[in-house]
Formats: C-alpha cells, sequence, structure tokens
C-alpha cells in the first residue's frame, strides 16, 4: 500500500492544472460571457440533493472554510447517504453539544488539493484529510474512499472538485 502525502497530491495537481484549463476553454465561446463558476457551498446547495450536508457545514460552522480559496476536493455524501446512518444520528451530529464531533466527521470527507478521478485510477492510498488523519482510496476499481463509493466524479468549482459518494464516510481506527 503505497502513502501519498498532500504535497504530492498537489503538486501532481498543480502540473495537471493547465493542461486542464486548457481542456476547459477549447472549444468554447472565446471567453465571451463567461459565468462566475460557484464555490463548493454554493454548487452543493445548487444541486438540491446535498441538503444534509450543506445542513451539518452550517451547524459546524465550516461554511466560510469551505467557500474559502482552497483548493479543496470534497467526498460530498448524498441526503440518502445521511438517512442510512443509525436513526438519530444526524439529529445527534447536530446538537451544538457534539460540534467537534461534526466537524471531524466533515473534514474527514475534505481532502487537500483539487484532486481529479483520473489522477487516482489504479492507485490504492492512504490520503491525509483536513481532519488530520488518513483515508482509504481505492481507484483500481471505479474510486471507493474508505467505505463510500464515487458515483459522479469531478464537479468543477471556483474552489476545488466535489466528488459524490454513496455513504458517508466513517473514520477508521489508524
Amino acid at each position: 500500500m503505497r502513502y501519498v502525502s498532500v504535497a504530492a497530491l498537489a503538486a501532481a495537481t498543480l502540473i495537471a492544472a493547465p493542461a486542464l484549463a486548457g481542456e476547459a476553454t477549447k472549444g468554447g465561446h472565446h471567453g465571451h460571457h463567461q459565468t462566475q463558476q460557484a464555490d463548493i457551498v454554493d454548487t452543493a446547495v445548487a444541486a438540491g440533493s446535498f441538503n444534509t450536508l450543506v445542513a451539518a457545514v452550517q451547524a459546524a460552522g465550516l461554511v466560510d472554510t469551505l467557500k474559502g480559496d482552497g483548493p479543496f476536493t470534497v467526498f460530498a455524501p448524498l441526503d440518502s447517504a445521511f438517512a442510512a446512518l443509525p436513526h438519530g444520528e444526524v439529529e445527534r451530529l447536530l446538537e451544538p453539544a457534539n460540534r467537534h464531533e461534526l466537524v471531524d466527521l466533515l473534514t474527514y470527507h475534505v481532502v487537500p488539493g483539487a484532486v481529479r478521478a483520473e489522477q487516482l485510477t489504479g492507485q490504492i492510498l492512504n490520503v491525509e484529510t483536513v481532519e488530520g488523519s488518513t483515508v482509504l482510496i481505492d481507484a483500481t476499481d471505479g474510486v471507493r474512499v474508505g467505505n463510500a463509493q464515487v458515483i459522479q466524479a469531478n464537479i468543477e468549482t471556483s474552489n476545488g472538485i466535489i466528488h459524490v459518494v454513496d455513504r458517508v464516510i466513517i473514520p477508521t481506527a489508524d
């Protein structure tokens, strides 16, 4: 198993960024009337399928962070992923007394840097999360992050990338 530092992923992202930027502008409208891309939070709100995640980010006080410069890669659980947690767990996490636990859980879903799915293909990596521990990413058959499957990849935002996952990623003891 390979362990990859955030710096290595960030370097790969910086190397790939000019090529990816060039791809985005090919065949476009030559720069006329380009719209400003939404940030991670606004993109999640607009999607309409991340209402629980957005409520949790607000309760945890992470809105400003996820609207910040980044870049961040967010593995975003759908509302159905939160609904699959044990009965009452979401409500418990949203209580002010459990804010620290909620922050830890949410930041476990965030990796520094903008990591596209194709940068991971064929690899098994332990990647450091914003929470401070590592999450296992297995991209040998699709992309699995911890206990979750990426079901939609590479949603571009102004400050990073969102990968939609089918489960809330539960931190494991290292």
